[in-house]
């Protein structure tokens, strides 16, 4: 596992763009999560403050990416609100080094920073899915499904 001294988040920019589009999580993982360039794409299409793509950082080298969700309409009938992690995209080189619990732990910090009281994921199920990773990480399946993917909340304190 890294140390979190080197870590940091970047705001994508025409500087790190081709750093973010050129992260690839493992061949059989391409299932679970769209390609940084699907998300882009999307964060675009929000309005602005929805989507919270970064690109996670150590020193100098590019090893993830994530994007968060803040206030997003849940139901799309504007009675639930929620926010949480869209996306997290660990280089395939990269994982079980502790990117991963990295961009968790500062989607938290900017949903609490924010007044949030809970984060919220999605995640497909099977092998070479995240699932674990999550559950590890604390967070628990509330009963729902999106898109055919489990939802998970980490109750934040």
């Amino acid at each position: 596992m890294t140390t979190t001294s080197a870590l940091r988040l970047e705001e994508i920019t025409p500087r790190n763009f081709e750093d973010a589009t050129g992260i690839r999580v493992r061949p059989e993982q391409e299932f679970a999560v769209a390609p940084v360039t699907k998300s882009l794409a999307e964060a675009y299409a929000h309005p602005a403050g929805v989507a919270w793509p970064r690109l996670i950082v150590d020193g100098e080298r590019p090893v993830g990416f994530l994007m968060a969700f803040f206030d997003i309409d849940w139901r799309q009938d504007g009675t639930l609100f929620r926010s949480g992690l869209w996306r997290l995209n660990i280089a395939a080189g990269e994982q079980g080094r502790g990117y991963g619990r990295f961009a968790v732990e500062s989607v938290a910090a900017e949903i609490r920073r924010r007044g949030g009281k809970e984060l919220h994921v999605t995640w497909h199920t099977g092998p070479h899915g995240p699932e674990d990773f999550y559950l590890g990480l604390g967070f628990r399946p509330n009963g729902e499904t999106s898109e055919g993917e489990i939802v998970g909340v980490l109750e934040l304190s």
